[in-house]
């Protein structure tokens, strides 16, 4: 339902801190499982059921024992890893909504612009566009609920309009031009997610995949991009794992497959249980195995993201572009336990190919948390020459390269974090809503303008020009943040390709930003330089 993407634009501080604690948010494995009996002899565990039983039969107060056994689950799992957790019954369906590749709903995209949700487009195929919801209808009224000047949030939203499939939700929207409110009654549906967020081609024979995480539909999603990319006459590929948190790992291990040829080693696990050590190799299927490949990674990649790129750089298969990765290579499995709720437990260890394995030390857990922090302090996003590796972690690709282990990929092609371009005043506009209000108002005013333009046109001669930032300034200013014509001037290009490529998802949907937005996508640019220099693969190494 929310519109909100992932661009990677001009990465601050905070935001690749979100990206981090996301990555241990996503698992990494696909089959669910009911955990194990305890071992009766296990003392420790006896003395834990002797505890509890104490507090339920003994204490002085009753009905404490539920609270104490939902705290001490989550204090036993948080003492363990980073990556394993608990999610309460009442958690575990939203938990897992982003991985699952749809989620039950009325279907928009919406937006909250001065305290009033706005519909951004009704979802194709989704149970909205059926009653003939339309962009920019403002939803004042949710049965009788008036849901407008509230201090609505996202939370809300989710909590007034998802919901399981067949139930019914009766609604009051303002339209433009209408007198009076129009009222719908909406049949919730289930709605799906994309995983891959973009797909095009850059050039006559270079082509783009954005894959933003690994739900269970990713694979299915990639399959359609790349086939459609080849009749469109791809020879070379860009895949762009920057900011992928991870997901599925058996869709990983599907999209790694496309590119390798059969035998060859994508991943493989390590548990305490044989039943946890697997082998990964790809298949017959391959639809891309020969073309020239280049995957981009940074700080925001891991988990499943991780095992694409390191199996890809282990077997020599393509170039990884970018910065160090996350590093996060625990495979965690989800639980169900009677109530409903749901222990991720991290069960193995993963390995690429050359026997690597990625996940960065953990035993201080509050240095794990902060390990973005110091990466971007120690100056390691600016220069690949602060990043030291032990020679213990030397491993060696298929071809005989060098690559480390110990803590997430590190790129063969270093590109820094472009700081020429950071603006606070961008960010602080951002946060304030204001830039997607912009666009979104400025789409909604000329789509029929822009529409005629088509496209191509505009994609290579509409200019934001300094009316219409003038204009953004003046929206800013009207939401209480100040104006700061110095940054503005200084950044100018950043405001500018940002707000077209904005205007642009208002108006032909979400696969039109990227094109655009890319044009200021560094890593991108610096990797499409890069295509001449791959050298052939040399299986004769193997």
């Amino acid at each position: 339902m929310d519109e909100q993407k992932n661009t990677n634009y001009q990465i601050s501080l905070p935001l690749i801190l979100c990206i981090g604690l996301a990555a241990g948010l996503l698992i990494g494995a696909s089959l669910n499982t009911k955990p194990s009996s305890m071992k009766a002899d296990n003392a420790e565990i006896e003395k834990l059921r002797e505890v509890l039983s104490l507090v339920e039969n003994e204490y002085v107060d009753k009905g404490k024992t539920d609270a104490v056994v939902e705290d001490a689950i989550g204090h036993i799992l948080g003492k363990l890893d980073p990556h394993s957790a608990y999610i309460p019954a009442k958690e575990k369906v939203e938990a897992n909504e982003d991985l699952k590749g749809n989620f039950e709903g009325i279907g928009i995209e919406f937006n909250i612009f001065h305290d009033t949700l706005v519909v951004v487009a009704a979802i194709s195929g989704g149970p909205s566009e059926a009653v003939g919801l339309r962009p920019g209808d403002r939803i004042v009224k949710v049965g009788d609920k008036v849901i407008a000047n509230i201090k609505l949030t996202n939370t809300d939203v989710q909590k007034y309009l998802k919901g399981p499939k067949g139930t019914e939700v009766k609604i009051e929207v303002v339209r433009k031009r209408e007198k009076s409110p129009l009222a719908f009654t909406i049949i919730r549906d289930r709605i799906p997610q994309t995983s891959v967020d973009a797909s095009y081609m850059i050039d006559q024979e270079i082509g783009y995949i954005k894959v933003s995480r690994f739900s269970q539909t990713t694979y299915d999603e990639f399959k359609q991009a790349l086939e459609k990319l080849k009749k469109d006459g791809m020879k070379k590929l860009v895949l762009d794992l920057q900011g992928n948190p991870g997901g599925y790992m058996d869709q990983a291990i599907n999209v790694a497959d496309e590119f390798l040829p059969k035998g060859e080693k994508i991943v493989f696990t390590k548990g305490q249980e044989t039943k946890y050590n697997e082998d990964a190799l790809a298949t017959d299927r391959g639809d891309f195995e020969k073309g020239s490949l280049i995957v981009l990674v940074n700080e925001g990649s891991a988990s499943a993201a991780e095992i694409v790129s390191g199996a890809l750089q282990d077997n020599d298969r393509a170039l990884v572009v970018g910065r160090r990765s996350y590093g996060k290579g625990l495979v965690q499995r989800p639980f169900d336990l009677n109530d409903g709720s749901e222990v991720r437990l991290t069960i193995s260890r993963y390995y690429t190919p050359s026997g690597r394995s990625i996940q960065k030390p953990y035993e201080d857990l509050d240095a794990y948390d902060k390990d973005i922090i110091k990466r971007y302090k120690h100056g390691e996003f600016f220069h690949s020459d602060s990043i030291h590796f032990n020679d213990s972690l030397k491993y060696h690709t298929l071809n005989g390269r060098t690559v480390y282990g110990g803590g997430g990929i590190m790129p063969d092609y270093f590109v820094p974090l472009d700081t020429t371009n950071s603006s606070k005043y961008f960010n602080e506009l951002f946060a304030a809503n204001t830039i997607r209000e912009f666009a979104f108002n400025y789409a909604e005013e000329n789509k029929e303008r822009l529409e005629k333009m088509g496209y191509t046109n505009y994609k290579d001669k509409f200019v934001v020009d300094d009316n219409l930032l003038n204009q953004l300034v003046a929206l800013g200013e009207k939401e209480k943040v100040k104006a700061d014509r110095k940054d503005l001037a200084r950044n100018k290009v950043v405001f500018q390709v940002y707000l077209k490529a904005e205007i642009a998802r208002r108006v032909w949907g979400n696969p039109s930003f990227y094109p655009i937005f890319n044009e200021s996508n560094e890593v991108l640019q610096q990797a499409i330089k890069l295509f001449d220099r791959i050298p052939e693969l040399n299986r004769s190494k193997m």
